[in-house]
């Protein structure tokens, strides 16, 4: 049975008379109740099932644990691993969860359910990806995991998903890049703000604050009294997000000071410039 299958299981409890859950048990039996080694794999393994659909995704994970130990080199010890990784998940016990999903892609590199595990733990660095303000670590490594997904398993079913997750990931890291480019911003460090927004412009070009990160930089420059890099980037600005209020407000604050949007002088808006609008890469 495959791991889509166990997954299949999980959405009803086991009813009496299955396994360690047969009547005449308690309700909920706790970790040291049972010695697991009177059981065969097959029943430790309905066990640690029970355990997940009535919600015990901890004490589940613990279960399918003793599958792996006291049967290591049966077919059900292999679904173990990667059901322990799914247990954790849903405990949100992202660090065995993930040592669990690694643990499976060493053993198992060919199997078809490698995908899952690699899916499993990319998710478990995106799933801490929360607040902007927070350290950005974890998301460098969502992408990177999620990365492993797209390109080790394109036709899995698993890719579209990771896919979606790349984007939204990405996207976190250029709303970082923007919130420390506000706050130097607010406080007239005009330079260290511009070196934010550069890097959006540069490296986060598909994401959607680019139209926002080019304001700013029109904002900055002409605080800076560079009208050249400030016109350059309104031209940008003007090409590719021209319906935005973004490109509004840039336009204002250019032509309110008699300046043109059109690319001029020799700085690295003119040569974003002429790659994104022109298709001159050299």
């Amino acid at each position: 049975m495959t791991v889509g299958k166990s997954r299949a299981l999980l959405v009803s409890a086991l009813v009496c008379g299955v396994g360690l859950a047969g009547c005449g048990k308690k309700n909920s039996v706790e970790r040291g109740d049972v010695n697991y080694e009177n059981y065969t794999a097959e029943q430790i393994f309905e066990r640690a099932e029970y355990d997940l659909a009535r919600n015990d995704p901890d004490l589940a994970a613990s279960v399918f644990a003793e599958v792996e130990r006291l049967y290591p080199y049966s077919e059900l010890a292999k679904r173990a691993v990667i059901m322990q990784a799914y247990a954790y998940h849903q405990d949100k016990d992202y660090e065995n969860s993930r040592a669990a999903a690694q643990r499976f892609i060493d053993f198992y590199p060919t199997d078809e359910d490698a995908a899952y595990a690699q899916y499993l733990l990319a998710l478990s660095y995106y799933d801490q990806i929360d607040e902007v303000g927070r350290d950005q670590g974890l998301t460098f490594q969502a992408l990177q995991s999620l990365r492993e997904v797209i390109e080790r398993y394109p036709d899995s079913e698993y890719a579209r998903s990771a896919i979606l997750k790349f984007d939204l990931a990405f996207d976190h890291l250029a709303a970082k890049e923007m919130e420390i480019g506000r706050y130097y911003l607010r406080r007239d460090h005009f330079t260290a703000a511009i070196n934010r927004f550069r890097v959006v412009v540069e490296d986060f070009q598909t994401t959607t604050h680019t139209a926002e990160a080019l304001h700013r930089l029109v904002e900055a420059y002409l605080s800076l009294g560079l009208t050249n890099e400030a016109r350059t980037a309104g031209a940008i600005l003007g090409h590719n997000f021209k319906g935005t209020g973004w490109y509004e407000d840039s336009y204002k604050l250019l032509t309110g000071r008699g300046l043109t949007l059109e690319a001029v002088g020799d700085n690295w808006l003119r040569q974003v410039y002429r790659q994104m609008i022109q298709g001159k890469w050299l």
